[in-house]
């Protein structure tokens, strides 16, 4: 069994299984190919957009979110959200779904207001025909990334100003030891030194994906 990883731009993923198509923060893409599941991590627009959500969505996707107090993607969504916090999983068919912690520690918008702070948002463990993705969300190098267990696939932000940079993303990298390694939310910066640092130090293979490449694995 194998699946497919397509990166659609930013922090926007097709997932496709031999029976389910799962798309994560869907934003960029044209999403002309319906969902069987679709994965929102926080409420940003880059994120959380509602026209691909809707371009996206059948009568029988099921949608997950957070739902914080505040800025709440499901509110933006509306209807039928299925609403995950850290810690709590859900089952959909043969895919389990598992939220995680998802934050800043260094990224503030001003002294002591983060950019993504605890609670907002999340990032997801996808586990299905025996294999694990981790979509890390918007989010630093924080200390629970070490308690997220076998990650074949890690989906991680380089992009340094609202989430981890290359050296920040290579700690988590390090940390997490995933079988793969894929840059996203890069805003246009280069990746060399986040894709160096991992292959010299660990068994990792970083794959940089252009927009629309797909990886099967």
């Amino acid at each position: 069994m194998t699946m497919i990883i397509k990166w659609l731009g930013h922090a926007s993923f097709q997932i496709k299984t031999d029976t389910k198509t799962i798309y994560v923060d869907p934003y960029k893409g044209e999403y002309s190919q319906k969902a069987d599941l679709i994965l929102v991590t926080h409420s940003h627009f880059d994120h959380c957009d509602t026209l691909k959500i809707n371009r996206a969505h059948k009568v029988d996707t099921v949608i997950i979110a957070p739902f914080p107090l505040f800025l709440s993607c499901v509110n933006k969504i509306g209807g039928a959200v299925r609403k995950l916090k850290p810690g709590e999983q859900a089952i959909i068919g043969d895919i389990a779904v598992t939220a995680v912690e998802a934050y800043n520690l260094k990224r503030f918008k001003s002294p002591g207001n983060p950019w993504h702070q605890k609670g907002l948002g999340v990032g997801y463990l996808i586990t299905t025909e025996g294999k694990t993705i981790y979509h890390a969300g918007d989010t630093d190098f924080i200390p629970e990334m070490k308690q997220l267990g076998q990650v074949d696939v890690a989906l991680l932000p380089t992009g340094g100003t609202y989430t981890m940079n290359n050296a920040d993303a290579a700690e988590a990298s390090l940390t997490i030891r995933p079988k793969i390694a894929i840059p996203m939310h890069t805003q246009g910066k280069d990746i060399g030194g986040f894709k160096e640092k991992v292959e010299t130090h660990s068994n990792t293979r970083v794959m940089t994906l252009k927009e629309d490449e797909e990886l099967q694995i």
